[in-house]
């Protein structure tokens, strides 16, 4: 573990709170196992246009190239509207980065079932793996002409064949390792983009014959995800419906603040950026309320897959779910602890 480097960057709003429990948590646990990490720390987004001009920073990628695996917290906020975009910064991060899979794992943990919206909220748990590079996110052109009432605006949803190929082949692989079926989600009633995603995971399947499919169409499944998400136990699926579904398994957990997320390359052991899904929340910024569990979560996503150290993962997340079942909560979820007191809890729990 001493070889390992992790460049923090902790961006803006609640950002460097989040990193900063993270970052004790790590602390902890090397000091715990005499084990140093270093750790070092640059700019992103709002931040980094304040300190250089540019969301993303020659200096930051000099760092990030030089890691074993970056931890974020967040970017952006009102005070930089109309500027550049810090948002554009983890954007172009990904793209350096060459980061093609986001995983975001959800699960409504024991003790925090009176917070899901779901009527039996036991027992649900489960990953949505979203590719990255593709879609309409990233699609050209996207342009915007005309006036009044003729004022149109376009946006070009574009898929290439090996993009999907690598994210369902990484699709199958999580679902046979987990022994569930992989939920492959698209529109292809609608989109030639889809039709040419549904035929993909027809093809690789024959790679995986111990793994079955349900192939789902993106607007049925947003409804059976609230109703019957323990179907929901791998999912792959496009860039854009990835980031919606996502977002709606933080509803189903209780808060977005207990989610954490990797963006990685598809081989472990290689590096990664590890990020929590929350937001930079500016409202609550400095107040020290903000909940660190997804920050954390996404450390131990990061010792997992980067740094392949299952054992210090595992540590952090039975610490996390013993602190949550002793009902220790952040104002997110109804309690009135700081964030503060939480990381406190969490290190004292570590490997509990």
């Amino acid at each position: 573990m001493a070889s390992k480097q992790l460049l923090v960057l902790a961006g803006d709003g609640i950002g460097p709170e989040v990193t900063g429990a993270a970052l004790s948590v790590l602390d902890a646990l090397s000091r715990r196992a005499g084990t140093a990490v270093e750790v070092k720390e640059a700019v992103i987004g709002g931040a980094a246009i304040d300190q250089t001009g540019y969301p993303l920073p020659e200096g930051t990628l000099q760092l990030v190239d030089k890691a074993s695996a970056v931890l974020l917290g967040a970017v952006g906020g009102p005070q930089w509207a109309g500027g550049p975009r810090p948002e554009a910064g983890l954007l172009n991060l990904r793209r350096h980065m060459k980061l093609w899979a986001n995983l975001r794992p959800f699960e409504i943990f024991p003790g925090l079932e009176d917070r899901s919206p779901l009527k039996n909220a036991v027992g649900v748990k489960g990953l949505i793996i979203r590719e990255l590079t593709g879609g309409a996110y990233f699609g050209e052109p996207q342009e915007r002409g005309g006036e009044g009432d003729e004022a149109w605006a376009l946006d070009t949803m574009i898929y290439h064949r090996y993009e999907i190929e690598r994210i369902v082949r990484l699709g199958f692989q999580l679902a046979a390792d987990a022994g569930v079926p992989l939920t492959s989600i698209d529109k292809a009633n609608v989109l030639e983009s889809s039709r040419l995603w549904r035929e993909m995971v027809i093809e690789l399947q024959k790679e995986f014959p111990g793994v079955s499919v349900v192939h789902r169409l993106v607007d049925s499944a947003a409804m059976d995800m609230v109703l019957h998400p323990q179907e929901f136990q791998v999912v792959v699926t496009e860039n854009l419906f990835g980031d919606i579904l996502s977002d709606l398994s933080g509803g189903l957990v209780g808060s977005l603040g207990l989610l954490g997320s990797s963006s990685v390359s598809g081989v472990p052991g290689t590096p990664g950026l590890f990020e929590p899904v929350h937001g930079s929340a500016p409202d609550i910024a400095g107040k020290g309320v903000a909940n660190p569990i997804g920050a954390m979560l996404s450390l131990a996503a990061l010792m997992r897959w980067s740094w392949q150290q299952p054992e210090w993962a595992a540590q952090v997340e039975s610490g996390v779910k013993a602190v949550i079942a002793k009902g220790l909560r952040t104002p997110d979820l109804g309690g009135n602890a700081t964030t503060e007191d939480v990381t406190n809890e969490i290190i004292k729990n570590l490997g509990n």
